[in-house]
Parts: C-alpha cells; structure tokens; sequence
C-alpha cells in the first residue's frame, strides 16, 4: 500500500562518445586528478590524429547545467538526474576560450549527441595541450556501478553504463 516496503529498481544511463575516437578508462587518463578519479569516475575519448576540429556533443540527453566560460568544460544533467561532466582536453582552461566555440547556452535542454563546443583541434594540438577528454560523473554518490567499453567509438555507441544509487 502507498508503495512502502518496495525497493525502487536501480536506473541505468547510458553514456556516448562525444565525439569520435577511441575509448580509454578514466584511469588511463594521462592527468593524475582525472585518473585518480578525483573529480569522478568515467571514461576519456582520444580524437583521432587528423582531426583538424572536434564538435564535442552531450553524452546523455538532459539540461546543460554548466558551461565553463572559458569553454574547456561543460555539465549535464540528464533527466533521471545524473551529473556528467565532459572536459575537452587536457590543461585547456589555460587557452583562456581560444578555439573553442559555444554552439549551446547554458540552461539549454541537449539531446545525446547535440554539439554543444566546437573545438579548432589543430589549434589546441598547437598549444601542446593534449585533446584526450575525459567525460566523469561528478556526484561520485549517485554511482552505485559503472561500465566502460574501451576502444573505437562512433557518434551513437553506447560507451558507458551508470547504475545510479538507489
């Protein structure tokens, strides 16, 4: 009656490249806070060699909660509430916004897959800033399990299963 007494079944999401490329483990992540999991347990994506630019999308359909100004980094919400942060490279908040492009408010509902950053990959690539992009849930508490498939990835893979907590 009224629902007590059930336990509620646990949520999935799953989670898609942003962009093409080859899937890595978060700990694999040439970056100690990434690949000690500090900011959050995950998964990374390196672009190809010849890209000359990436459209990094959202990799679960949900509310652009944040869009760094300097947009190395943005954050989504998606609708069964998990928090996803996608960061674009490695030490590219020091490029201060140059070669990045904002192609989404802040605020804005985002489909998996929506370009939300254009980035000039060759650019970045030029500044010695590597483009290996990790793609974390922040709310290490919401995260009850996490799968990552490594390896070659296209737009619409799922590359990543969250079992949320309960």
């Amino acid at each position: 009656m009224f629902g007590l007494g059930r336990s509620r079944q646990p949520v999935e999401v799953d989670l898609h490249p942003p962009f093409p490329g080859e899937v890595i483990p978060v700990g694999d992540v040439p970056d100690p806070v990434f690949s000690a999991r500090m900011v959050g347990d995950g998964f990374a994506v390196v672009p190809p060699d010849d890209a000359t630019h990436l459209d990094v999308c959202a990799p679960v359909s949900g509310r652009l909660v944040t869009l760094f100004t300097t947009l190395h980094a943005f954050a989504v919400v998606s609708g069964e509430g998990l928090e996803v942060l996608v960061h674009i490279g490695l030490d590219t908040v020091e490029l201060q916004g140059a070669g990045f492009r904002a192609l989404v408010e802040q605020g804005a509902e985002v489909t998996a897959g929506q370009p939300v950053v254009r980035v000039d990959a060759t650019a970045v690539r030029q500044s010695g800033r590597p483009l290996v992009t990790p793609v974390v849930m922040t709310q290490k508490k919401q995260v009850a399990e996490l799968s990552v498939t490594p390896g070659p990835a296209a737009p619409g893979d799922v590359v990543c299963t969250v079992r949320m907590t309960p």
